[in-house]
Order: C-alpha cells, then sequence, then structure tokens
C-alpha cells in the first residue's frame, strides 16, 4: 500500500486520493500529511506515564483508533498510518458505549481520537491510562506541526535543531507486521478484533484487482461509515492502486449523484441498500450518472429486483456482487441474478464441511470453510475464544451454504438457519422468495417459539398498515431504530397492501412446505445496522416482545 502511494506520489502528484465533503488530498499532499499526522501520533503515545500494554498479537506496536463520524478524517487517518510503525483502527461512534469501552481496554489500544463526548469519561471510570483525544484539538494540533517538504534538515542547523525539525517519513515496511485492526460486529454483540498485516492485505488487494476493477486512476465513490469494513476496503484497495476513493458520511443518494457527476466517477463500492437508492436517484435525473461504468456491491444480499431495477435505468453500468469476509478476504462473485449463487474466485478454496469438521456431500447445506493467502491469523485473544483458522489453516466464519456444480450457493450465517419440525429451513432463501412481491421493498424471516415445532417460521413485513387491512391478531405497530437510511426510510408504507392471505399464496407457489412461514407480522420499519443490513436478531425481538403486528 505505501510503496503504491509513493510511486503515484513521485508519478502523479496532483492525482486525487481522498475526497470528501470537508477536503481533499493529493497523492503528494497525502505522504505530506502522513509525516505529520503520525508525528502527532507519535507524540501523543510517547506523552504518556503507564501507556496501555497492546494485545501481544501487535508484538509491541501501538495502536491508535480513530472513533469519529466523518469519512474523509477516518479515510485520511488509515492512509496516513500506513507507511509506519503503527497499528490503527477504526471504531464506529454509533456502536453501544460498553461495546467501544470494551474493545478499548480488551485490545490495548493507547491513543483515541474521537467526536463522541461519552467516550473519554467512560474510559476514565474503567482507570484506562491512554489518551483520548477530540477530532478537533487533534486538527488543530497537525496544524501546528511543519510540513515536512519544509523540515528537511539543512547542513547550518545544530543536530538537535536538525532532530526536531525533521518528520520522519513514510517507509515500505515488513510485509509481516500488523498495520491494521479490525472488528467482526459490534452493533448487538461484543465485537471481536482481528489483525491485518502488510502481507494479507497485498494478497487482499491482488484478488480486488484482478476481479473488481479498482485500477489506477479510477474514481470511486464509496459512501458509508469507513468503520464499515466494505468501505474500508474500497479505500484501502483505491491507495493500493493509485485509484482515488471519495467518501460520505452517509447514503444519500440524491446529494452523491450530484457527486457522481462533478466528480466524474465512474466506479461505485456500496451495500445493497444503497443501490437500490442510487437507482430511483437515476430515474429522476438520469444525466448526473453519464460518467459511470461499475457498481460493486457487497455486505449484504442482493435482492435480483434491484439488479434488474439498476439495468433498467442504467442499461451501461455493470454491476457486481461480491461476497467476502472481512476476516478472511473477498472470497468470490455473482454477475448475474440475487448474488447467492458464486463463482469463487481462483487461488481461493471452498470447502463446506458438517458440525464435526467432515466435508458433506455436494449440494449438501453445511458450514463454509475457506483457505485464502489473505486471511487473518486469528482473533485477538483478549476479545474472544472462537476459533477463526482451523489447524489445518482453514477458516471460517460460520456461514452456510452449498456447493453446486462448482459454484458456491450461499445461504447466509449459522443464525439464518432455523429448524422447524425436524426441518432445516433457510431463512434467508424464505426471504429471496419474495423480492419482487408487488408494494413490498423489505422483509426479514424469522424464528420463533413455538410449543409443536420447537420454532415456527414467521415473515415481518415493513411499511405503515393501509386503512380496512384485516389483521387475526393483537399487537401494536412498532417503529423502531436503525433504519435510518434512505432506502429504510423508502420502504415504510410500501407493504401497506400486502394482506396475509396474500403472502401466503405467494408462498405456497413459491415454497417448500416447510419453508412457508406459519405466522406473518408487519412492523413500520425493520431494524438495521449502520450499514443497512437488516438485523435479523433484532426483528425476532420484536416479534416476541409483542411490538409487531400480527397480520
Amino acid at each position: 500500500m505505501t510503496q503504491a502511494m509513493l510511486e503515484t506520489a513521485s508519478q502523479h502528484p496532483q492525482r486525487p486520493a481522498i475526497v470528501g465533503a470537508e477536503g481533499r488530498l493529493t497523492y503528494g499532499e497525502l505522504i505530506d500529511d502522513s509525516a505529520r499526522l503520525f508525528a502527532a501520533i507519535d507524540g501523543l503515545h510517547a506523552a504518556q506515564s503507564r501507556p496501555p500494554v497492546p494485545a501481544p498479537e501487535t508484538r509491541g506496536i501501538p495502536i491508535t483508533a480513530m472513533s469519529v463520524g466523518s469519512a474523509y478524517q477516518t479515510a485520511r487517518f488509515i492512509a496516513g498510518l500506513a507507511g509506519f510503525r503503527a497499528v490503527s483502527a477504526t471504531i464506529d461512534p454509533r456502536w453501544p458505549l460498553d461495546h467501544r469501552v470494551d474493545v478499548i481496554l480488551s485490545t490495548g489500544i493507547g491513543v483515541v481520537i474521537t467526536d463522541a463526548e461519552d467516550l473519554a469519561p467512560a474510559l476514565q471510570e474503567r482507570d484506562w491510562t491512554g489518551t483520548v483525544v477530540g477530532l478537533d484539538e487533534f486538527l488543530a494540533l497537525l496544524e501546528t506541526l511543519p510540513s515536512a517538504r519544509r523540515t528537511q534538515p539543512s547542513a547550518a542547523q545544530a543536530p538537535h535543531e536538525q532532530s526536531s525539525a525533521a518528520l520522519e517519513p513514510p517507509t515500505v515496511r515488513d510485509g509481516d507486521e500488523a498495520f491494521l485492526m479490525l472488528f467482526s460486529s459490534g452493533t448487538t454483540s461484543n465485537p471481536k478484533a482481528f489483525l491485518k498485516t502488510r502481507r494479507q492485505y497485498r494478497e487482499n488487494a491482488a484478488v480486488s484487482t484482478a476481479h473488481l476493477e479498482p485500477f489506477p486512476g479510477v474514481a470511486t465513490l464509496a459512501p458509508g461509515p469507513v468503520s464499515y469494513s466494505l468501505t474500508l476496503y474500497a479505500v484501502i484497495e483505491c491507495m493500493v492502486t493509485g485509484g482515488s476513493v471519495h467518501v460520505a458520511d452517509a447514503f444519500d443518494a440524491l446529494a452523491l449523484a450530484r457527486r457522481v457527476e462533478a466528480e466524474h466517477i465512474t466506479r461505485v463500492v456500496a451495500v445493497p441498500a444503497f443501490v437500490k437508492a442510487l437507482t430511483d436517484a437515476a430515474r429522476r435525473d438520469h444525466d448526473r450518472f453519464g460518467s459511470l461504468d461499475l457498481v460493486v456491491t457487497g455486505g449484504a444480499n442482493l435482492p435480483a429486483s434491484i439488479r434488474d431495477g439498476l439495468a433498467a435505468i442504467l442499461p451501461t453500468v455493470r454491476l457486481i456482487s461480491y461476497y467476502g469476509a472481512a476476516e478472511i478476504g473477498f472470497i468470490g462473485d455473482s454477475r448475474a441474478g440475487d448474488g447467492t449463487l458464486i463463482s469463487v474466485y481462483d487461488g481461493i478454496g471452498a470447502s463446506i464441511r458438517d458440525d464435526s469438521g467432515a466435508e458433506v456431500p455436494a449440494g449438501d447445506l453445511g458450514t463454509l470453510w475457506i483457505r485464502a493467502a489473505a486471511c487473518s491469523d486469528g482473533y485477538l485473544a483478549g476479545t474472544t475464544d472462537e476459533v477463526l483458522v482451523g489447524s489445518d489453516g482453514w477458516a471460517t466464519v460460520h456461514d452456510q451454504g452449498r456447493l453446486v456444480d462448482g459454484q458456491l450457493e450461499l445461504v447466509g450465517r449459522a443464525g439464518d438457519i432455523a429448524v422447524t419440525g425436524g426441518h432445516k429451513v433457510a431463512l434467508t432463501e424464505v426471504e429471496r422468495a419474495f423480492d419482487g412481491f408487488p408494494r413490498l421493498t423489505a422483509v426479514c424471516a424469522v424464528a420463533v417459539p413455538d410449543a409443536s415445532l420447537g420454532s415456527a417460521v414467521a415473515l415481518v413485513v415493513e411499511g405503515e398498515a393501509a386503512p380496512g387491512v384485516a389483521r387475526d391478531g393483537g399487537g401494536a405497530s412498532a417503529e423502531v431504530g436503525g433504519a435510518s437510511t434512505e432506502a429504510g426510510r423508502a420502504a415504510a408504507g410500501a407493504a401497506g397492501g400486502a394482506t396475509k392471505e396474500a403472502l401466503r399464496r405467494h408462498a405456497e407457489r413459491r415454497l417448500a412446505p416447510q419453508f412457508v412461514p406459519r405466522r406473518w407480522y408487519r412492523v413500520a420499519r425493520l431494524p438495521r445496522t449502520v450499514g443497512g443490513k437488516i438485523r435479523r436478531e433484532a426483528t425476532a425481538e420484536l416479534v416476541v416482545d409483542g411490538k409487531a403486528e400480527r397480520l
């Protein structure tokens, strides 16, 4: 990554590297900025009298975390520290406070830059000995440091003056050195931390470059929090290839449509929910998208209706739906349909195994294990005892799937499988059956307790109830948190005409009997993560707690 940044800065110093609402950095400016950024952070660590001990897996490298809402500042931070002896982490400020505090304490993070007011006092209560710096304070500190281009020591300077004047420049470092710490989750469960070395990211970037086209000079728009691995990976792959990454704090499709035109964006990397919103924006103002050539999506299931909708409005724009895991890297992609049938990339091994670790027959459902050079070595012991990589070198994040004619059919996570009446039911397959149902834009299938079956499949639809729609049972419609995305807001009200009878008839025509939901509910908005994924566990809790309307 650093070598590519240095080469691009030398050959194309005026090429945009990072562009956001708060500013922009060319590659020439990024190299200069990184020297100042590291000098400021290194000084904060050095000033500590009792610095926190970093997780042993870092081999003593200090850890610095950015926990701010600004995608631009976070991308600047990640790219800026890549060429130094430093491990950087991004902590989403929208995580629950106890999760943010726990990961800082359990991993030995020493410096935190944040714009959240609740973090510093919470850490102080836990006797943390590190340093919290407000974002504005840190940016002001950077301004006090001279430009690296103006700090080359001269022969006329005394030795002590030369030492204080020179800023350490970024350099190409050992490939086995950790430089980035990521987290597996954080919205609803305690996050599991893992490290990425420079070699692992080089391997990942090689796969991405071969298949997802983050080419030199390409302008990529990657909206959303950089703490979200899809956006973070987009930032890093652009830096590795000498491309330009254009970031945004939120998934505002209309605002981003204007940026596509103004900034000559040719490639977008975003979650499926944003792709749908982008399609809606293109329907209103098609001409703004004349430069767009490729949309890359991942991080959630891609309904076929989203692919078809984009093709109808922007027929020359290509769409690639990739599958991967932050811990493992890019695994494969789909270029047709709903993204569930995946072509595994060359050099990536895929195996479907049962609970004992034995491979299952072709076509059978089981746990997906992957062998990839980009895979992390494992989770940090201070955050979990869960095993990522087995003794044979294969890794799993417990996704479920099948191998069919050499392709991977992805079903979902272990929590996406329900056992009802002795049958295994993939809840994601239940949901896909409703893709394209009139006026229904979002659903979530859940398993709920049932006295005779153990658990029963229920379908929860999103939208306000229409006047006169018949109901079988009580329960108040609840407006829940987590649906702040544009797609979530747009979906409200779309399900008003979906009666239980119509939904059941639709399911019976498309699903095996054991997959047909036995109960039907509605909520005004389905709970979502900050990345736009529907939260299945939280949705099930709404049903169990009586906060969903029974149809």
